[in-house]
Order: C-alpha cells, then sequence, then structure tokens
C-alpha cells in the first residue's frame, strides 16, 4: 500500500507506520483502505458534525479492519463492517439520504416561495417526519389519488419540469 500512496504523491512521514490517515474524495475511495462516516460534512462546521455518526469500514485483512474499527470509535463513530464490492450500493443509500433530501428541500421550498410561503415552515415537517420514524402520512397513504392527481396538474400548468420527478416519487412512494 505505501508504494502506491507513493505513486500517487503521498509522503509517507514516518517509515513503518502502522496507519496512515488520508482524507480523499469520494472517487478514490475504492483504491484505499476505508473508514467512510456516514454523515454529511460541510467546510463551515467543526468536528462535532461527526457526532452521533456511524462509519463504513472496508479493509483487505481482518488486522486492517481491526485498525479501521478502533480508528471510527476513537472518533466517537459507531462502526460497521462492508464489503468493498457493496461500496457503490452502500454510497448510492447515502445519496439518496442526504444529497437528493437537500433537493428535495430546495425543490418545496422554490414552490412555496412561489406561492408566496416561507420556505423555513418546511424544517418543523421534515424533521417531524424524521422524528415519527419516517411513518408515510399524506395522500398517497391514505390513497388519495385524486389528490395526488391534483398535485401533478397543478405542477404541469406551474412548474411543468417537475411533474416528472413528482410522479417518479409518488410511484416509488406507493411502491
Amino acid at each position: 500500500m505505501a508504494a502506491r500512496l507513493e505513486e500517487r504523491g503521498v509522503e509517507l512521514l514516518e517509515e513503518g507506520a502502522e496507519l496512515v490517515l488520508l482524507c480523499v474524495p469520494d472517487r478514490a475511495i475504492a483504491e484505499v483502505f476505508s473508514v467512510h462516516p456516514l454523515q454529511t460534512i460541510v467546510r463551515r462546521r467543526g468536528p462535532e458534525q461527526l457526532d452521533g455518526a456511524w462509519a463504513a469500514v472496508t479493509a483487505e485483512t481482518s488486522e486492517a479492519r481491526e485498525l479501521g474499527f478502533e480508528l471510527a470509535r476513537l472518533l466517537g463513530l459507531e462502526p460497521f463492517e462492508l464489503a468493498d464490492a457493496d461500496r457503490p450500493l452502500y454510497h448510492a443509500a447515502a445519496t439518496f439520504v442526504s444529497g437528493y433530501l437537500v433537493t428535495l428541500y430546495r425543490t418545496a421550498a422554490s414552490l412555496f416561495e412561489e406561492v408566496g410561503a416561507p420556505p423555513e415552515a418546511l424544517l418543523p415537517l421534515m424533521q417531524r417526519t424524521i422524528d415519527n420514524d419516517f411513518e408515510l402520512t399524506g395522500p398517497i397513504a391514505r390513497g388519495d389519488w385524486t389528490t395526488v392527481e391534483s398535485h401533478a396538474e397543478a405542477l404541469r400548468i406551474r412548474r411543468p419540469e417537475l411533474e416528472p420527478l413528482y410522479r417518479a416519487l409518488a410511484e416509488a412512494t406507493n411502491a
């Protein structure tokens, strides 16, 4: 592993180190042993962003796995093992719940702005959905397809680019 790191221009500071900590972009994760915090991280905040987070540990050997678990726990993370082949699907799941949540909020906020409602009013709704263990409520939960169709019609008229997204999400939610 040290040779691969040196090929990439990474200077090893201590000969014979047991562990080298690298922070790499997602595209490079497949090439290195990994402790991947399952958390969204922004530059403007500090290490408290890891509080309560879990971490996927991928390693080629049991010794490396043990080190990964130890490092995760040292950082206050709850580690779990993840097979190397499962990393893309794991990351897709994380993108659904984090990245697409941003998309959903921004989309809903733009609709609220369009009708003069305050976007920040969506935040308690989002938080309560989480607090309620993601129990589905609303027209789809009630099987009220007339209301769902009225939403799609309103989008078709006012924001046609969003109608396919709404319909796809309604279908996925009903599945």
